[in-house]
């Protein structure tokens, strides 16, 4: 293959290095990785006949096993994968080797799946394994000790010990892959899978090749480093990939990441328009549909999916979202279990299939569900985030805190992780903690706009009233400037606070403009005009001038600390 290079100004060279790539897949029968090079492939303009790459080498090996590869591989695109190995068995070049022992791993995984698709739910289907796992493993691990190991065989190899759980093993495996095999995505696709932090990420010694930053443009997306993984879909696009959908999905999921719902949803329309039939990728959009309640468009999305294939995982995840907006939580989970039939590593169905559970009140299924989805994929706050709600709803807030530590490691900036967090602590009487938690949730940007609220009322809880008061009044000014009333505002219960609050500290003004503001508020009217009445009684009486009530020091002469008044002539209820 042409030497690769490292930066995107030849497009005809990468042109060419992807068709070679293509053409090197497809013989041997990795699909995904076909499909992942022809897509990014079929972005780029045309290549003239004279610039087309020439066939792969052949050599005296391949020249002496092309008959019997020719009948395995007829044999392994039909899914008889026992049979393609029987043929195979004799055959000394390297891609006959990879297919001979491809083609058993595939048995392996075939026979694990139809032994537990009918006899066991999918909550027990994890436990079953690949029969086959420890002799390739031994065949393998003998070859690549004598260093006979191509590309191929490696990412193999490497797939094998992830299965086997040899996690540290199968990263080293992985990355020998890349390097003798820059090209190849699915290598890179499994290493992504592998790495836990931008440590260790940092630490691998990858190849310098174009293919590396589609590498770490995904890999930042995964560790929720959001902007980094934006710039790199960016500068990849002004390289030449404008036209790529393989791009667009992964930006539109990089917006689903950080809850910036209309770019997304932006971004998906358009993916659709550009490749109508496209399933990947749309259980991402259905979850962003169910969030804006637009069931009008997730039933259709549903009702097209269907059309186009209802016995792909994407569907029955897409389907079930559909009943649960719906409040079909049974129905819901039902087809969540159907998509965990058809690929139990379905992280996106473990960790909705716990939701459905978590609305139905099976908090045991529900953590059986969840920490299915961790053994997925242990970077997915949601399972983590899940758990610990469903040991909240079980008052077991030590446990609680455990989970909602992992998801807020996993998710620094998100506020809902941090507002979790504070409860838990404020449940065990850890209360500088929850008051730090709820602080920095409210300096992230408070999604859900409670992180204030909360720190008042542990303020006040701890007879904190100045820290309270101030609280109270940014989370006043912070609901009125945003423009819309949100459901859970708990505005009347911030302006009895001040109203009271300036009352004590002799701050008649405020506390009679924040009664008169509460009796806007139903729950708040009574205790509204009950103050209005009391600050009336007490002018009335009032002797001092207001110079002296209203001054900056106390009888004796201390200073007190003065909440800066309330400013509410600019904001109306």
């Amino acid at each position: 293959m042409a030497a690769l290079c490292s930066e995107f100004g030849d497009l005809v060279q990468i042109k060419k290095q992807l068709i070679s790539v293509i053409s090197l897949c497809k013989e041997r029968g990795l699909v995904h990785s076909v499909k992942w090079a022809s897509e990014l492939a079929f972005a780029l303009d045309p290549l003239p006949k004279n610039e087309l790459p020439p066939s792969a080498t052949f050599t005296e090996e391949d020249a002496q096993d092309l008959d019997a590869l020719g009948l395995a591989k007829s044999y392994f695109d039909l899914k008889e994968y026992d049979r393609a190995a029987y043929f195979l068995r004799g055959c000394r070049s390297q891609k006959a080797y990879f297919l001979y022992m491809y083609s058993r791993y595939l048995s392996g995984e075939k026979k694990k799946d139809d032994e537990t698709v009918d006899s066991l739910g999918p909550l027990e289907k994890g436990q079953v394994r690949n029969e086959a796992l420890r002799e390739l493993r031994v065949e393998l691990s003998k070859k690549h000790s004598a260093g006979e190991l191509d590309g191929f065989t490696l990412y193999l190899y490497g797939v094998v010990l992830r299965k086997l759980d040899l996690l540290k093993e199968a990263v080293d495996v992985f990355v020998e892959a890349t390097h003798a095999l820059p090209l190849h995505w699915g290598a890179w696709l499994e290493l992504c899978n592998l790495i836990t932090n931008i440590d260790m990420l940092k630490s691998l010694s990858l190849p310098d090749c174009w293919i590396r930053d589609f590498f770490m443009a995904h890999m930042y997306t995964e560790l929720q480093m959001i902007k980094e993984a934006l710039q790199k879909y960016q500068s990849l696009i002004e390289s030449g990939f404008s036209k790529s959908t393989y791009i667009i999905s992964q930006i539109a999921v990089a917006y689903h990441n950080i809850r910036d719902i209309d770019q997304a949803l932006a971004l998906f329309n358009e993916l659709r328009e550009q490749d109508p039939f496209r399933i990947e990728n749309m259980d991402t959009f259905s979850n962003l549909l169910y969030v804006r309640s637009m069931k009008p468009e997730l039933s259709y999305l549903a009702h097209n999916l269907v059309e186009i294939d209802k016995y792909r995982v994407e569907t029955c995840c897409v389907i079930g979202n559909y009943y649960s907006l719906r409040s079909q939580h049974e129905k819901a989970a039902l087809y969540f279990q159907r998509a965990l039939k058809l690929n139990p590593r379905c992280l996106g169905a473990w960790t909705l299939m716990g939701h459905e559970y978590m609305e139905m009140k099976n908090t045991s299924a529900a953590i059986q569900a969840y920490r299915h989805a961790i053994e997925v994929n242990k970077r997915d706050y949601r399972a983590w985030y899940g758990l610990g709600q469903t040991y909240e709803i079980l008052k077991m807030p030590f446990y609680c805190l455990y989970y909602y530590r992992k998801a807020h490691q996993l998710r620094p900036n998100d506020s809902r992780m941090l507002v979790a967090l504070g409860e838990s602590y404020e449940k065990l009487s850890q209360h500088v903690e929850a008051k730090k938690c709820y602080w920095r949730a409210y300096s992230v940007g408070d999604v859900e706009r409670m992180a204030l609220l909360k720190l008042a009322k542990l303020h006040e809880q701890l007879n904190e009233s100045d820290d309270a008061a101030q609280c109270y009044i940014i989370y006043i000014q912070d609901i009125f400037s945003c423009g819309e009333q949100l459901e859970h505002a708990e505005v009347s219960t911030a302006l009895r606070y001040l109203g009271q609050y300036y009352f004590k500290n002799k701050l008649y003004d405020e506390a009679s403009l924040c009664a008169q503001r509460c009796c806007d508020y139903n729950d708040a009217r009574e205790e509204g005009k009950a103050l209005l009445r009391q600050i009336s009684q007490v002018r009335d009486h009032m002797e001092a001038s207001s110079t002296e009530l209203f001054g900056p020091l106390s009888s004796n002469n201390t200073p007190v600390r003065r909440v800066s008044p309330l400013d509410l002539s600019s904001f109306s209820p």
